[in-house]
């Protein structure tokens, strides 16, 4: 697996990131600890957890699963602003969650330092000074390593920036956003920014909760017991399958298993790998409840698609753009001023 830069970092991390979300819930102690061992194996070196992820079992049981190995070989991401707790302030992006998540962190993933710690979503009621003065105590405390963000819109990352400039603060590294064949809206304004800025992007739900694995197909009207979707479809109703039902779904999706079989890939890999292809895009973050499952995405690495086959999964997913993206997207290619 190649290292790639995160951002304009100098921090190397894995191709791909392992997310560890189920680690607690749909994945038990064991399976994590094998699903961990694995992706190690393959020359994986980035791991992503929350404090928020089974209210801290996930980061206990990749803590317990980092003693013994060897720290800086790793690179071991988490995030704060879910609710810990029942007090007031056990959850957001104000100085006094923010220093006692981390250091509650630390205990559980048992090591003195995050080497990337992200604001998991934007918090609209406290002030993103107080939110950012507080992240760079913690980088010159030695706590963290790099600050990432997650789940922010185009000008609250700009704004985060600007204001770590003016100040002298640490700025953010990465972008943990939504993105995958099913999702392209961060390239409207996101993907932008985070080029601009030296942001690397290191996208969430890369198969979109399962659908660009090829277990969908068209006619089917319910997921199988047992998985995800089903899950959120007993949560929400049958709407929830409703949702994704429909012609733009299929188009992209019967375009995936298309070029995976002239690959000899597997309907993620080849997802997976069309976004490891995607401009700025450090790392994907995949998710696994069992090691077949982590064992189908390690398929991801080490090829390439063809640029045609690139090019039909992009018109496959190509969506109308909305105003004013429209424009600024016919215009784009003008011929740059000599001066």
């Amino acid at each position: 697996m190649k290292q790639r830069f995160l951002g304009r970092s100098g921090l190397r991390v894995s191709e791909l990131c392992l997310g560890a979300m189920t680690f607690g819930q749909d994945t038990d102690e064991t399976a994590a600890h094998r699903i961990l061992d694995t992706f190690t194996e393959a020359g994986g070196t980035f791991v992503d957890t929350a404090d928020v992820y089974n209210q801290g079992v996930s980061e206990e049981i990749v803590g317990r699963w980092l003693k013994g190995r060897r720290r800086d070989d790793l690179v071991i991401a988490t995030k704060v602003f879910g609710t810990m707790g029942e007090s007031p302030n056990a959850g957001g992006l104000s100085r006094k969650h923010i220093v006692s998540a981390v250091e509650a962190s630390l205990r559980r993933l048992g090591t003195d330092h995050i080497d990337l710690y992200q604001t998991h979503v934007w918090d609209a009621t406290t002030p993103v000074e107080e939110t950012l003065s507080t992240l760079d105590t913690l980088v010159k405390a030695g706590k963290v390593r790099y600050l990432g963000a997650s789940n922010v819109s185009a000008s609250q990352l700009q704004r985060s920036q600007d204001l770590a400039d003016r100040n002298g603060w640490e700025r953010y590294v990465s972008l943990q956003p939504l993105y995958n064949l099913l999702a392209r809206e961060i390239e409207w304004e996101l993907v932008p920014v985070s080029a601009a800025e030296g942001v690397g992007i290191i996208p969430w739900s890369p198969l979109q909760g399962g659908w660009l694995t090829g277990k969908y197909r068209r006619g089917m009207t319910a997921a199988a017991p047992g998985t995800r979707e089903a899950r959120y479809q007993e949560e929400l109703g049958r709407e929830a399958w409703r949702e994704r039902d429909n012609e733009e779904t299929w188009r992209v999706v019967e375009a995936v298993v298309a070029v995976a079989g002239e690959a000899g890939r597997t309907p993620a890999q080849t997802a997976l790998r069309w976004l490891l292809g995607r401009p700025g895009v450090t790392a994907p973050i995949v998710g696994a409840r069992t090691p077949e499952q982590r064992a189908d995405s390690l398929g991801a690495v080490g090829w390439e698609l063809t640029a045609e086959q690139a090019e039909r999964l992009d018109a496959a997913s190509a969506r109308p753009l909305p105003y004013p993206y429209d424009i600024l997207h016919r215009f784009r290619d003008r011929e740059p001023r000599d001066d």
